[in-house]
């Protein structure tokens, strides 16, 4: 909007300047068109307080006779009974019936409005036409109009029969993109000799806010001569409210762009879809025309017929596209099921460009990626959304500023919550490009009309580009509905996830109660029997030291060591189920500290392989430090078991920041791991290189080192150290 407040966009403003007119185009959309003060002069307006005239236009007494305008207790008081009645029946522009006023018969018609009772008087024709006159072949055009099947022809229908009620030169239909947005012409009708607009388009600021809410009140707007003088209102202020009005005056601005395009008479008809205006029946005549009220009664009871069979034709339209989309949604919902993250088909159900899901953090994009930065931009702009209210917009950059350098890429974006932690599906639109054909030449530059400064007719090409640069296609309320109800299936199938995950958690949890029992329990239990076999086996061999042959004494030193070797692998399954039930108590921790900590226990080991260790300075990790020593040991002893055949043998220590927190890395240059068993490397009692790592050891370190960082939210994994080697990874967050 501009700094005016206004509906136009300050881009448009700035375009309507380049074309070349004076025109200040805003001014259009402040002028308060229902409060004008005047009627068009063939009828004669008078407003009535009780039995008081309030309001009175200035021909009331040359067209009533004088003897009307005193007050009301002139008049026929049964007259007056009849109107008040009619007016409060709420019958529209039809409320309408003849009176004689003075001697003379008028058309009357009736409203109420700034709690006046409003009559408007026109002369009524010499000879009245009788209502069966037009009862048939509205009847025979209303039938025609039934058959009609789809929206076009139903405008084609009407259009043809408008013109033959109302004998206008020009009858066209105009269906609007949007509730502000251009128009289309989609029928007409017209006599011989006149220019074709089938197919052309007109900007939105043809008619302004305030005008499209008057269509939405008012169904029909006459104006019988665009040259009329205009019959001022007494007294002038404040000026009465005409938005009912059948005779109300014309916007000058109006009436000038009329007679810049040669037309001299014209009648539009509101075309109504859930109260919003749809469209608009237009009429155009090369003379001036006035119409009586029972040929206005029969153009607005057809207009109203015409608003029903249009919503039925939308309504069934979208029926078709929700139970498309439907379908296409019961296809989706078996792979949904397997992989809710991919966004493949989506645009199937919304029709779109892109769309992108956003789950646990993850972001997906299916179609053309307007890139992370426009993505990250949306992010960030997006207003506070509720889960399962979508938010729309068909002009981001306008709705959006910071979207702004993203025109082009993504223009359009219907936003679909699926939770309050930030998952969402977005369908993306860019900038719609189809060719429209402008309602003028567009090489020729705006120029002032022959009536004063007002565009000739609206050949501006820059204003057109301005309204419509920046947009996608709008979003329907079919899109609107068809993202609920796939948000819905998508809902459905996270519950039955979550519900089946909080089962296989339950039973997770205590299926490892059972197992870190059982692990303690056994590496309890089997200790005492295992201390007993090795006693015995020493016992044999002390008292029998003599007396035993070669082979015994070699298989009773075998017993006790396999023994011992039980023995550490109790002691490392008793320390991993213990893990398993240890929350960490988190302090700060020095890196180069707690290396050397844990150099006073691996140090003797990492001196006999002559490895070098080395730690960056400076590092702080939040940990666990009994479980950080640990894991420093285990790691640091593996890079001593594991050293390279030949020196320099080297460990260095680390950490590296990361999004999520610090990363730790313990990185060797020894013999590596080959990358399809790293994974098996942290598995427990696993060992990848047993000749390697001599007989000492229980395979249970690095499985160790992974439950430590488990504990803490963390993750391990192993990857190449560059020019050889290991470095393993471990995240702090």
């Amino acid at each position: 909007m501009n700094n005016d407040g206004s509906w136009l966009t300050d881009r448009v403003v700035a375009a309507e300047r380049e074309t070349g007119t004076p025109f200040d185009l805003s001014e259009c959309v402040r002028e308060p068109i229902h409060r004008l003060g005047g009627i068009q002069s063939y009828g004669a307006l008078v407003a009535l307080r009780a039995d008081t005239i309030a309001v009175v236009s200035e021909n009331a007494s040359a067209l009533l006779g004088p003897g009307a305008v005193p007050g009301a207790r002139y008049w026929d008081p049964a007259q007056l009974d009849a109107l008040r009645a009619l007016a409060d029946a709420d019958a529209g522009q039809t409320a309408m019936m003849p009176v004689e006023v003075d001697g003379r018969w008028f058309d009357a018609t009736v409203h109420r409005s700034d709690g006046l009772l409003v009559l408007e008087f026109e002369p009524a024709a010499a000879v009245t036409t009788p209502f069966t006159t037009f009862y048939a072949p509205i009847r025979s055009a209303l039938v025609r109009l039934q058959t009609a099947t789809t929206v076009v022809e139903a405008a084609r229908a009407a259009v043809r029969e408008v013109r033959a009620i109302t004998g206008f030169d020009r009858v066209v239909a105009y269906r609007f993109e949007s509730v502000d947005g251009p128009g289309e012409v989609i029928a007409e009708e017209v006599a011989e000799g006149e220019e074709p607009w089938l197919g052309l388009w007109f900007p939105a600021t043809d008619i302004p806010p305030q005008a499209r809410r008057l269509y939405e009140r008012n169904w029909i707007r006459v104006i019988a001569d665009v040259d009329d003088a205009t019959v001022r209102l007494m007294p002038a202020d404040p000026p009465l409210d005409l938005s009912l009005s059948v005779l109300r005056t014309v916007s000058p601005y109006h009436l000038e762009y009329l007679r810049n395009i040669g037309v001299a008479s014209s009648m539009s008809v509101s075309l109504l879809s859930g109260g919003r205006l749809w469209g608009l029946i237009a009429c155009h005549g090369r003379t001036p025309h006035t119409l009586g009220p029972q040929s206005r009664a029969a153009c607005e009871f057809f207009g109203v017929a015409l608003s029903l069979h249009l919503s039925a034709l939308d309504e069934g339209d979208e029926t078709v596209a929700r139970e498309r989309s439907r379908t296409v949604i019961a296809r989706l919902i078996e792979r949904i099921a397997e992989d809710l993250t991919n966004p493949a088909g989506f645009e199937r159900v919304v029709d779109a460009d892109a769309v992108v899901v956003r789950m646990d953090g993850r972001t997906s994009v299916h179609g053309r990626d307007p890139g992370p930065e426009a993505l990250e931009a949306l992010w960030a702009a997006l207003p506070p959304t509720t889960a399962g209210e979508p938010w729309h917009s068909d002009r981001l950059g306008e709705d959006l500023p910071a979207m702004a350098p993203f025109t082009g890429a993504v223009d359009g974006a219907l936003v679909l919550p699926l939770s309050d932690t930030g998952d969402l599906v977005v369908w993306l639109r860019r900038e719609r490009t189809s060719p429209r054909r402008w309602a003028a030449d567009p090489a020729r530059p705006v120029v002032l009309g022959p009536h004063g400064e007002r565009l000739t007719p609206r050949g501006s090409t820059a204003v057109f580009l301005a309204t419509v640069r920046g947009r996608s296609a709008p979003w329907t309320p079919t899109d609107l509905a068809m993202a609920v109800e796939l948000g819905r299936a998508i809902m459905q199938i996270v519950l039955a996830h979550t519900r089946r995950l909080s089962t296989l958690n339950t039973e997770l949890s205590r299926s490892n109660v059972d197992l870190n029992s059982f692990a303690h329990a056994a590496a309890h239990d089997l200790k005492e029997p295992l201390r007993g076999i090795a006693n015995q086996a020493a016992f044999l061999m002390e008292d029998n030291t003599d007396a035993m042959d070669e082979v015994t004494a070699r298989r009773l030193a075998s017993i006790q060591r396999l023994a011992t070797r039980m023995d550490e692998l109790l002691n490392a399954l008793l320390y991993y189920s213990r893990l398993g039930r240890t929350d960490p108590h988190r302090e700060e921790i020095d890196l180069r500290a707690a290396v050397a900590h844990a150099m006073e226990i691996a140090g003797p080991r990492l001196e006999t392989a002559a490895v070098q260790v080395t730690v960056s300075p400076g590092a702080v990790i939040r940990a666990d430090p009994v479980l950080f020593d640990e894991m420093l040991v285990n790691l640091l002893v593996n890079a001593a078991k594991y050293a390279r055949p030949d020196g320099p043998r080297t460990v260095e220590v680390g950490t590296v920041a990361t999004g999520g927190g610090p990363a730790v890395f313990v990185r060797d240059n020894g013999i590596g791991m080959p990358p399809h068993l790293r994974e098996q490397a942290f598995q427990l009692f696993r060992r990848l290189h047993p000749q390697a790592a001599g007989s000492d050891g229980s395979g249970a370190g690095l499985a160790i080192v992974r439950r430590i960082a488990e504990r803490h939210a963390g993750r391990v994994w192993a990857d190449d150290s560059p020019g050889g080697g290991t470095t393993i990874w471990a995240t702090f967050p």
